[in-house]
């Protein structure tokens, strides 16, 4: 699984920290996101990073979530009735331990979620859930790796 924002994590966490107020050579639509911030640019850059890494531990465990699923789903297809094999049971306990993963990764999105939206002052429509709002406003305005 690739992270679509990998490359903009790198540029973030390079240019993060003791010279976030520093001209850098993010994108123009970063830049303009990090200036509405104002005085707290530093710490909207720092928000911005959790958010990027909270949202690529959502996808991994979203991924890993499906890839369990799918082993187990093929076991189960030509299991024979009665008592599960100890595969079986293996493959359940890796689906309810990527579950607990991915509900974790979700809680870890939306406290990145709160945090950035309040630096960075951006305003959330009423009775939108923050963890799909962040994801729809992450697709929108920041830019994807080019591979």
């Amino acid at each position: 699984m690739r992270f679509p924002y990998a490359d903009l994590l790198a540029q973030l966490e390079q240019s993060g920290g003791e010279h976030a107020t520093e001209a850098s050579s993010l994108s123009p639509s970063v830049e303009r996101l990090l200036a509405g911030a104002g005085e707290s640019r530093a710490k909207a850059m720092a928000s911005l990073i959790l958010l990027l890494k909270a949202r690529k531990a959502t996808l991994q465990a979203a991924f890993d979530t499906t890839q369990v699923a799918d082993e187990l789903r093929l076991y189960q297809k030509f299991a024979k009735p009665g008592k599960p094999s100890a595969h079986i049971v293996q493959l359940r306990q890796s689906q309810a331990a990527a579950r607990q993963a991915t509900n974790v990764a979700r809680q870890s999105l939306i406290k990145a979620a709160s945090a950035f939206v309040r630096d960075a002052g951006i305003e959330v429509a009423p009775r939108t859930p923050l963890d799909e709002f962040i994801t729809r406003w992450i697709e929108a305005n920041l830019p994807k790796d080019e591979a």
